[in-house]
């Protein structure tokens, strides 16, 4: 199901026009996030996402790139965690993330149907409607909706992420998927923000079952505030007692050049736990770190 999986996805994107490229994995700076830790290899380190070098390659004239790779977060453990895991990433020039949720739902749906299953997809005893359009849920109305307090009184008490994922995600696309979107300006370091609402990031996340399957935005293209938020997501990083990043350098130099874009990453390991019914990434793959 895996290989029919991925030979699915490579297909939606060669019909689309989109080049399939291959990045390096071993980088000298990963973009510094506060809550992401990349592995160290050697003086550099493995990528946590293609997303800097993929970037580069929008900027040298690629409008349309995808690539299916691993990639590599430090001690990222769990029952949807690996830290080796698969992710589909690409980025479309001149679309926006409301493109982007289209794209999404067009590639899962492809996906589904070259698997020859229902739309109505059985998972944990339940049953979610793949039927277009999908759902959406702003994340302000998904606090209000589920966390019995606000996504701004959630980020003053510094519980955002884990308010998130504790009381709202187990309760989002669980009969229809659902993208959860418009996420705080905090939320989105590399996202660009709203216009007319500046306290908001161009970013969604896809929900299917509780389970996030992708993470999306509008990209930012403006370096110097893009160096603004890194060296921001550095001082969290040495605030909560983390090793810190080089700047990502070339990257920024590359991204004065960069065309508005959106770009995608979606982890192939939970998809393929969506559709073979298991809550266990440990399933889904021939080999766990356990087993080597």
């Amino acid at each position: 199901m895996r290989a029919d999986i991925l030979a699915a996805i490579r297909g939606f994107f060669q019909r689309n026009d989109y080049l399939e490229v291959e990045t390096p994995y071993r980088i000298p700076a990963p973009a510094p996030e506060a809550h992401i830790d990349a592995q160290p290899s050697g003086d550099w380190y493995l990528h946590t996402s293609p997303e800097l070098c993929m970037k580069q390659l929008l900027a040298a004239g690629y409008p349309r790139l995808f690539q299916i790779c691993k990639c590599f977060r430090k001690s990222e453990r769990g029952s949807r965690h690996l830290p080796e895991l698969t992710i589909l990433e690409w980025y479309t020039a001149g679309a926006s993330y409301l493109d982007m949720m289209k794209q999404c739902e067009n590639l899962i749906g492809t996906v589904v149907r070259n698997l020859e299953r229902s739309p109505a997809l059985p998972y944990q005893g339940g049953r979610v409607d793949l039927t277009l359009p999908w759902d959406r849920l702003s994340v302000k109305q998904a606090f209000e909706n589920y966390a019995g307090l606000s996504a701004e009184e959630s980020l003053e008490k510094g519980i955002f992420d884990e308010t998130l994922a504790l009381s709202v995600e187990p309760c989002l696309g669980n009969d229809r998927p659902l993208f959860l979107y418009d996420y705080p300006a905090a939320c989105g370091s590399l996202a660009r923000l709203k216009p007319g609402s500046p306290h908001l990031a161009e970013r969604f996340e896809l929900y299917i079952h509780g389970m996030e399957i992708c993470n999306a935005f509008s990209e930012l293209t403006d370096p110097l505030e893009q160096r603004v938020r890194f060296q921001k997501e550095m001082e969290l990083r040495k605030a909560m007692g983390k090793a810190a990043y080089p700047l990502p350098k070339r990257f920024l130099q590359f991204l004065e050049k960069m065309p508005p874009a959106a770009g995608n990453a979606l982890g192939v390991d939970r998809l393929v736990m969506l559709l073979a019914d298991t809550r266990r990434i440990d399933d889904v793959v021939a080999f766990t770190p356990e087993e080597l």
